[in-house]
C-alpha cells in the first residue's frame, strides 16, 4: 500500500500525491519538503514526521508524479541514474505549480516555507524567485542552482552546501554571496547529501547543525 496520504490537484489540473504530518496542537506554520530524486522515499517522509514534531504541518508532494507515479528508490548508482533520467524529462515550470498548489494548501497553518534536498534544493531557490505565496525557503545542495543564478530570489533564502560537493560547489556559495549578500549561506565539512542519514554521504554533526540553523531561520527569517 502507498504511503501517500493525500491528493492535491495543481493550477492546470495534473493531480499528484503527497505525504502530509500535522504537528500536535496549532502549527507553527507550513512547510513544503521538496524531494530528492529518489522520490518521495521513506528518508523523505521521515524528514516530514521531524518537522511535524517541530510544531509544523508539512507536506511532501510527489513531484515525479508528472512523470512516474508512485515513484520510490534508494541509492544506488542505478537508481540515481533512473532518478536524474526522471528530472530530465520534467519541466520545471510545471514542478512549480505542483509547489504552489502544496503552499495553496499549507496556507491555513499560517507563513509557509519550502525546503527542499538536492534537486528540491533547486527548487527551493526557485520557490524563493518565482512565488509570492512563499514565506522563506531552504535549500540543502542545489546542484541546478548554478542553472538559476540570473533569478534573484525575492524571499528570505538559507542554503546549506558541502565543502566537498563538486555541484553545487563551494565556489557557488562564493558567487551566491557576491551576487545576493541577503542570501544566507553556510558551508559544512561533508560532501553531497550529507543530511541524508540513508546514504553513505551522511555527516550527522553538520546535519544536526543545518537542521538547528533551519528551525532558527523559520522562526525568523529576516
Amino acid at each position: 500500500m502507498s504511503p501517500m496520504n493525500l491528493n492535491l490537484v495543481a493550477q492546470d489540473g495534473h493531480a499528484f500525491a503527497a505525504y502530509e504530518a500535522k504537528p500536535t496542537g496549532k502549527p507553527k506554520g507550513g512547510i513544503v519538503i521538496a524531494q530528492e530524486i529518489f522520490g518521495v522515499n521513506s528518508h523523505i517522509r521521515s524528514v516530514v514526521d521531524g518537522y511535524a514534531a517541530d510544531g509544523y504541518h508539512v507536506i511532501a508532494p510527489a513531484l515525479f508524479d508528472r512523470d512516474t507515479r508512485h515513484y520510490e528508490t534508494g541509492y544506488s548508482p542505478d537508481e540515481i541514474a533512473a532518478g536524474r533520467a526522471v528530472i530530465g524529462r520534467l519541466d520545471w515550470a510545471n514542478t512549480m505549480k505542483d509547489v504552489a498548489a502544496t503552499v495553496e494548501h499549507l496556507r491555513t497553518a499560517g507563513r509557509v516555507a519550502v525546503i527542499g534536498y538536492c534537486w528540491g534544493g533547486t527548487i527551493a531557490w526557485l520557490a524563493a524567485a518565482r512565488l509570492s505565496t512563499v514565506a522563506a525557503a531552504v535549500g540543502y545542495y542545489g546542484g541546478g542552482i548554478p542553472d538559476f543564478l540570473d533569478e534573484a530570489p525575492k524571499q528570505p533564502l538559507l542554503l546549506h552546501f558541502g565543502e566537498k560537493d563538486p555541484r553545487p560547489s563551494p565556489e557557488c556559495a562564493a558567487t551566491i554571496n557576491s551576487r545576493y549578500p541577503a542570501v544566507k549561506t553556510f558551508i559544512y565539512p561533508a560532501g553531497h547529501g550529507f543530511n541524508c542519514d540513508q546514504r553513505g554521504s551522511y555527516d550527522a554533526a553538520s546535519a544536526t547543525l543545518a537542521r538547528a540553523r533551519t528551525l532558527a531561520f523559520l522562526a525568523d527569517p529576516t
